[in-house]
């Protein structure tokens, strides 16, 4: 009977939403600051990042789970150490097995458009100069 009360009082699941690596972060772009704090809570921290032009500054909410990227009040990049099945430390061969050959691609990056979502998204993987995985980027492509 205790165990029956433990579990309806005792929640056994984060009270936050964590990304989920079965779940497609795709789906976070579009976020309103609101929604971000809401499912994940306070950043652990926050940084500006200046673009190209000196208009286009971004703010950076770092969470455990991805660094979002706002611009106005909306997230429109992640940067990940994981998504769609490629994590940090795959090789080259491995993005390319899941994805195929990228369209657009250099030494140390490679682009993938993923289609399916309301917006214009693409898939930026960064390699290090072996042709490891460094970092994952989604963002909308239309900003």
């Amino acid at each position: 009977m205790f165990i029956l009360w433990a579990l309806i009082i005792i929640p056994l699941w984060p009270q936050n939403s964590p990304l989920l690596i079965e779940e497609d972060p795709a789906l976070l772009i579009g976020y309103s600051l609101e929604e971000l704090i809401n499912r994940f809570g306070a950043p652990r921290s926050v940084y500006p990042v200046r673009g190209l032009e000196e208009w286009d500054d971004d703010v950076v909410f770092v969470y455990d789970e991805a660094d979002f990227y706002i611009i106005k009040d909306r997230v429109w990049q992640l940067g990940l150490n994981s998504a769609f099945l490629i994590r940090v430390g795959d090789s080259r061969a491995a993005v390319s097995l899941r994805f195929g050959q990228s369209p657009f691609s250099g030494e140390d990056f490679a682009i993938y458009p993923l289609g399916g979502y309301n917006w214009p998204i693409t898939l930026r993987v960064n390699f290090d100069s072996t042709g490891m995985v460094t970092v994952l980027f989604i963002y909308r492509s239309d900003i």
